[in-house]
C-alpha cells in the first residue's frame, strides 16, 4: 500500500505518522509531503528517514492512499489532482465536508456508505466527530429533535502558532499572536471566523456536519464555541431533547456497548472526563451523564477526546483501515 501524508510536518501529520505507526497501518511505499519551504527536510518514520517531497512529486507516484492535513485551499486545489490518477484522498479540512458529492464519515458510523468510487473522502471537524459518536446510537434508540453544545476547545485545535502564544504568555515572552486576546487564564468565545448569523464557522460546523453525518436535517442543532488553554483535547457540554422518552440506566449500557466510547461517570468518586486523561487516547469519553430536568425526554452529558487524535488523525487512518478491509482502493 503507498501512503501519501500530505502535510507530513504540521501537528496533525505529526499525530497521523505516530498513529500510522500504532496501528501498524500496512504501507509498502510512504511519501511525505509539506509545504515548498519544508521539501527537502528529512523526517523520521518508523525508524527510517525520509525526504519530504512536493505535491507535484507525489501526484506523479500515484499513491493508493493519500492522507491530507495541509489546509483546505491546499485540498480544493490539490485533492481532484491525485483523484484523477486514481488515488484515494482522505481530506482533514473542511474543504469538501459539505460538498452534495462527497461522504463525510465518522467509520463507526456511516463508513457502510463508501465506495470505490468515492476517490475524495471528507474527515469531519474534530468538534463534530467526538459529539456523533455519542449522539449517533442515542439518534437511532431515541430520536434527536435538538441538540444545544458549548464547546472548551483546546489551543491545539488552532495549531502550532497558538501552542506557541500560551507557551509564550506562560514565560512572560511577547510573540507572535494566534488569538486577538491572551489565551492564558482567559477563555476566548470565538472559534474560526464569524459568519453573517453570528455564529462563527466552528459552530455551523457543528450544526451541518451533524446533520450530514447522521443523515437527518430535521435535528436542531445550536452551537457556541470557546477557545481555553488546554492542549489536551475538546470538551463539550451536550443537552438533548428526544422525541421519545428514555430510561437513563438504558442510555449508560447504550453507550457503554457502543465501539470508542468510554464512560467516565461516577460522582462519588468524582470521576468524570477531562482533557488531561483523554490527552493521547483515541476514544471519546463521556460522563456526567444525567436527566434535564427543566423539560421532557431531554439529557445532558460532559463529552471529552483528543482533537488530534480521534478528531482528526485516528478518524483518518481508521477510514483508510475500512477501505482496505473492504477492498475499496
Amino acid at each position: 500500500m503507498k501512503i501519501a501524508v500530505i502535510g507530513v510536518t504540521g501537528m496533525v501529520g505529526n499525530v497521523m505518522l505516530n498513529v500510522l505507526k500504532e496501528r501498524n497501518f500496512p504501507i509498502t511505499e510512504f511519501i511525505p509531503v509539506a509545504s515548498e519551504r519544508s521539501v527537502g527536510k528529512i523526517i523520521s518514520f518508523k525508524g527510517e528517514s525520509y525526504t519530504v517531497t512536493s505535491l507535484e512529486d507525489a501526484v506523479s507516484k500515484q499513491p493508493d492512499i493519500a492522507l491530507f492535513s495541509a489546509g483546505g485551499n491546499t485540498s480544493l486545489e490539490w485533492a481532484p489532482k491525485f483523484a484523477e490518477v486514481g488515488t484515494t484522498v482522505i481530506d482533514n479540512s473542511s474543504a469538501w465536508r459539505m460538498d452534495l458529492t462527497k461522504k463525510l464519515i465518522v467509520p463507526e458510523i456511516n463508513a457502510t456508505q463508501l465506495s470505490k468510487a468515492d476517490k475524495i473522502i471528507a474527515n469531519p471537524n474534530c468538534s463534530t466527530i467526538q459529539m456523533v459518536m455519542v449522539l449517533a446510537p442515542l439518534h437511532k434508540k431515541y430520536t434527536i429533535k435538538r441538540i444545544v453544545v458549548s464547546t472548551y476547545q483546546s489551543i491545539s485545535g488552532t495549531g502550532v502558532k497558538a501552542v506557541k502564544q500560551l507557551e509564550n504568555e506562560l514565560t512572560g515572552v511577547k510573540g507572535e499572536m494566534a488569538y486577538p486576546y491572551p489565551i492564558h487564564r482567559n477563555a476566548i468565545p470565538h472559534c474560526d471566523v464569524f459568519e453573517e448569523n453570528g455564529y462563527t464557522k466552528e459552530e455551523m460546523k457543528l450544526v451541518r456536519e451533524t446533520q450530514k453525518i447522521l443523515d437527518d436535517r430535521t435535528i436542531a442543532v445550536t452551537a457556541t464555541a470557546v477557545r481555553i488553554p488546554t492542549s489536551g483535547g475538546h470538551s463539550e457540554a451536550v443537552n438533548i431533547e428526544f422525541e421519545n422518552d428514555f430510561d437513563i440506566n438504558n442510555v449508560r449500557q447504550l453507550l457503554n456497548n457502543t465501539s470508542g466510547i468510554v464512560i467516565q461517570d461516577n460522582i462519588d468518586t468524582n470521576t468524570y472526563p477531562m482533557p488531561i486523561y483523554a490527552e493521547g487516547k483515541d476514544d471519546v469519553f463521556v460522563g456526567r451523564i444525567r436527566r434535564d430536568g427543566s423539560q421532557p425526554n431531554s439529557l445532558n452529558l460532559w463529552i471529552v477526546s483528543d482533537n488530534l487524535r480521534k478528531g482528526a488523525a485516528t478518524n483518518a487512518i481508521q477510514i483508510a483501515e475500512y477501505l482496505i478491509a473492504n477492498d475499496l482502493i
